[in-house]
């Protein structure tokens, strides 16, 4: 009995090599894309100039340069920034190459930290004459739509909220100039400056720590230090090893980044918002070398990678330098408040 078995026709075979080469061609092109989007997404948003956004802010929109008109501007800069930079905003992105960056989400993240940070005080201090004047109406809407969920990519996405709370300030703004509508108010006190400051210095302090846990170390326990009375929830070790995870350790370097990027240009317009009572405590030269020593954490970054070398290694630590940068800032920033708290 004789079996035919099947055998493919040699055009047969030929149209599945034409068909896997095809395959292979389009998934290159595809990653081709994909790489050439990530480098050119990858790249940080340049300083810019706070007086002249505020300024051409202004002329657009016929409004005067009054008084928190600058750093109201540059934190709806900032703002805008983070959701039309190229790429746009990439901390919910689900596809690639959005999907697979995590050193710009987390300079967003930084960026954001401080735009809440300055939100809430905007609305509890810089814009309320006492402890028991009425809240601004858009600054109150604008603090709760940038503390949304800063990962949410539908109902509702996260730039539609961050958006919204983008127009409330542009209308804060619009009132702060209009003389028939005085219940908008910015005041440039020296306690006000010094509300935000500690909020600033809280931070700082913050992530001058995790950048130093980098490389390891060991932390005593100081939480109940200086009052005989206090006492916490639970025990704690009074001696314990902090050490941040290397898969973590450049998602901390670029927040850092970021809240570094947005504090320096906040101090720029803060500068002029409050240049009279800078110039009444003797105080502009402190803020001064508190951006210079922001201006440090936004220089190029010539290796392709965050190193985590030791201390005294033969590599570099990008943490460590970081953290010097910061400490210093945070230093500058205590020294500020010390000054500003003075008759």
């Amino acid at each position: 009995m004789n079996w035919k078995f099947w055998q493919a026709s040699p055009d047969t075979g030929a149209q599945a090599n034409w068909a896997l080469r095809g395959a292979g061609i389009a998934v290159g092109v595809y990653l081709l894309i994909v790489t050439v989007f990530w480098w050119w997404w990858d790249t940080k948003p340049d300083s810019f100039d706070v007086v002249e956004v505020a300024r051409q802010s202004a002329q657009a929109s016929g409004e005067d340069l009054v008084t928190g008109a600058i750093t109201t501007s540059t934190i709806i800069h900032m703002g805008e920034i983070l959701l039309d930079k190229p790429g746009g905003y990439l901390s919910n992105d689900l596809f690639p190459p959005g999907v697979w960056m995590d050193n710009v989400p987390n300079w967003e993240f930084g960026v954001i930290v401080q735009v809440r940070d300055l939100s809430r005080v905007m609305r509890a201090d810089l814009s309320r004459s006492q402890s028991q004047s009425t809240e601004d109406p858009d600054l109150s809407l604008a603090e709760g739509k940038f503390f949304f969920d800063n990962s949410s990519w539908i109902f509702p996405r996260t730039e539609d909220e961050y958006g919204d709370g983008i127009d409330y300030l542009k209308g804060y703004k619009a009132r702060l100039s209009d003389a028939e509508r005085p219940e908008a108010q910015f005041y440039a006190r020296a306690d006000n400056l010094r509300a935000w400051l500690t909020a600033v210095e809280t931070r700082l302090g913050s992530l001058s720590q995790r950048l130093s846990a980098s490389v390891g170390k060991r932390q005593l326990d100081t939480g109940l230090a200086g009052d005989p009375a206090a006492v916490q929830s639970t025990p704690t070790p009074s001696d314990a090893a902090m050490k941040t995870s290397w898969f973590e350790i450049d998602d901390i370097f670029y927040e850092a980044r970021g809240q570094a990027w947005a504090l320096l240009h906040l101090l720029r317009a803060v500068e002029r918002d409050f240049a009279d009572v800078l110039d009444d405590k003797n105080a502009r030269v402190s803020l001064l070398q508190i951006v210079r020593e922001l201006e440090g954490t936004q220089k190029t970054i010539w290796s392709p990678v965050i190193l985590n070398g030791t201390g005294f290694g033969f590599t570099a630590n990008h943490s460590l330098v970081m953290a010097s940068y910061i400490s210093r800032a945070n230093a500058a920033i205590i020294d500020l408040r010390a000054l500003l708290a003075q008759g």
